[in-house]
Protein backbone atom coordinates (compact mmCIF):
# COMPACT_ATOMS: atom_id res chain seq x y z
CA UNK A 1 0.00 0.00 0.00
CA UNK A 2 0.98 3.80 -0.82
CA UNK A 3 1.85 5.59 2.00
CA UNK A 4 2.58 9.28 2.05
CA UNK A 5 4.35 11.67 4.26
CA UNK A 6 4.22 15.55 3.97
CA UNK A 7 6.95 17.71 4.96
CA UNK A 8 8.61 21.75 4.53
CA UNK A 9 5.53 23.33 6.33
CA UNK A 10 5.77 26.72 8.38
CA UNK A 11 5.59 29.38 9.57
CA UNK A 12 6.61 32.62 6.78
CA UNK A 13 5.92 36.08 5.99
CA UNK A 14 3.74 37.45 3.77
CA UNK A 15 5.36 37.66 0.23
CA UNK A 16 7.60 34.89 1.63
CA UNK A 17 8.32 31.38 0.14
CA UNK A 18 7.94 27.58 1.25
CA UNK A 19 8.33 23.94 -0.71
CA UNK A 20 6.52 21.07 0.84
CA UNK A 21 7.46 17.71 0.16
CA UNK A 22 5.72 14.67 -0.60
CA UNK A 23 7.38 11.51 0.00
CA UNK A 24 5.87 7.98 -1.31
CA UNK A 25 6.82 4.50 0.44
CA UNK A 26 4.96 1.35 -0.16
CA UNK A 27 5.21 1.52 -3.91
CA UNK A 28 7.00 3.58 -6.95
CA UNK A 29 5.46 6.76 -7.30
CA UNK A 30 5.12 5.99 -11.58
CA UNK A 31 1.91 6.18 -12.58
CA UNK A 32 -0.02 8.21 -10.66
CA UNK A 33 -1.75 11.32 -10.03
CA UNK A 34 -0.64 13.06 -6.89
CA UNK A 35 -2.87 16.14 -5.95
CA UNK A 36 -2.41 19.01 -3.35
CA UNK A 37 -5.06 20.38 -1.08
CA UNK A 38 -5.53 22.17 1.57
CA UNK A 39 -7.64 23.11 4.58
CA UNK A 40 -8.33 26.29 6.75
CA UNK A 41 -10.35 26.17 9.74
CA UNK A 42 -13.76 26.18 9.49
CA UNK A 43 -13.72 26.11 5.21
CA UNK A 44 -14.11 23.17 3.35
CA UNK A 45 -10.61 20.97 1.88
CA UNK A 46 -9.88 22.83 -1.31
CA UNK A 47 -7.69 21.66 -4.03
CA UNK A 48 -4.39 23.46 -5.75
CA UNK A 49 -2.83 21.84 -8.00
CA UNK A 50 -1.97 18.44 -9.69
CA UNK A 51 0.29 16.24 -11.23
CA UNK A 52 0.52 13.36 -13.43
CA UNK A 53 3.73 11.54 -12.10
CA UNK A 54 3.14 9.35 -15.78
CA UNK A 55 3.30 12.46 -18.38
CA UNK A 56 4.45 15.10 -15.84
CA UNK A 57 1.18 17.50 -16.76
CA UNK A 58 0.24 20.14 -14.43
CA UNK A 59 -2.78 21.38 -12.77
CA UNK A 60 -3.27 24.40 -11.06
CA UNK A 61 -6.59 25.97 -9.32
CA UNK A 62 -7.30 29.86 -10.42
CA UNK A 63 -6.38 30.71 -6.92
CA UNK A 64 -3.02 29.84 -6.85
CA UNK A 65 -1.75 29.69 -10.56
CA UNK A 66 0.70 31.90 -11.08
CA UNK A 67 2.49 31.67 -7.88
CA UNK A 68 2.64 28.14 -7.01
CA UNK A 69 4.79 25.20 -9.14
CA UNK A 70 4.14 21.41 -8.80
CA UNK A 71 7.19 18.68 -9.25
CA UNK A 72 7.79 15.37 -9.44
CA UNK A 73 11.05 13.36 -8.77
CA UNK A 74 10.33 9.47 -9.64
CA UNK A 75 13.78 8.34 -8.92
CA UNK A 76 12.82 9.81 -5.26
CA UNK A 77 9.17 8.66 -4.95
CA UNK A 78 8.35 12.86 -4.35
CA UNK A 79 6.57 15.39 -5.08
CA UNK A 80 6.69 19.19 -4.36
CA UNK A 81 4.79 21.91 -4.13
CA UNK A 82 6.68 25.31 -4.54
CA UNK A 83 4.88 27.79 -3.04
CA UNK A 84 5.84 31.91 -3.82
CA UNK A 85 4.23 35.29 -3.06
CA UNK A 86 2.42 33.65 -0.08
CA UNK A 87 -0.89 35.66 1.45
CA UNK A 88 -2.25 35.26 4.29
CA UNK A 89 -4.84 33.69 2.87
CA UNK A 90 -2.80 30.30 1.78
CA UNK A 91 -2.73 29.65 5.69
CA UNK A 92 -4.11 26.40 5.72
CA UNK A 93 -3.37 22.59 6.52
CA UNK A 94 -1.41 21.13 3.21
CA UNK A 95 -2.03 17.79 2.45
CA UNK A 96 -1.12 15.75 -0.75
CA UNK A 97 -3.39 13.03 -2.36
CA UNK A 98 -2.59 10.46 -4.77
CA UNK A 99 -4.66 7.68 -6.77
CA UNK A 100 -3.08 5.12 -9.71
CA UNK A 101 -3.69 6.99 -13.07
CA UNK A 102 -1.65 6.72 -16.04
CA UNK A 103 -3.83 9.72 -17.07
CA UNK A 104 -6.05 11.83 -14.94
CA UNK A 105 -9.38 13.74 -15.97
CA UNK A 106 -8.78 16.87 -15.37
CA UNK A 107 -12.80 16.94 -14.19
CA UNK A 108 -11.92 15.68 -11.09
CA UNK A 109 -8.10 16.40 -10.13
CA UNK A 110 -9.53 19.49 -7.71
CA UNK A 111 -11.91 16.39 -5.93
CA UNK A 112 -10.94 15.11 -2.85
CA UNK A 113 -13.19 11.91 -3.79
CA UNK A 114 -11.09 10.99 -6.56
CA UNK A 115 -8.05 10.00 -4.39
CA UNK A 116 -6.64 6.95 -2.35
CA UNK A 117 -4.32 7.53 -0.35
CA UNK A 118 -3.85 10.43 1.68
CA UNK A 119 -0.48 12.09 3.60
CA UNK A 120 -0.91 13.16 7.13
CA UNK A 121 -1.01 17.28 6.72
CA UNK A 122 1.58 19.77 6.92
CA UNK A 123 0.89 23.33 8.31
CA UNK A 124 1.52 26.51 6.49
CA UNK A 125 0.95 30.04 8.35
CA UNK A 126 1.56 33.14 6.20
CA UNK A 127 1.53 36.20 8.66
CA UNK A 128 0.83 39.68 7.50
Amino acid sequence: ELQLVESGGGLVQAGGSLRLSCTASGRTFDDYAVGWFRQAPGKEREGVSCISTSDGKTYYSESVKGRFTVSSNNAKNAVYLQMGSLKPEDTAIYFCAAVWSDSPNPEYVFSAESYEYWGQGAQVTVSS
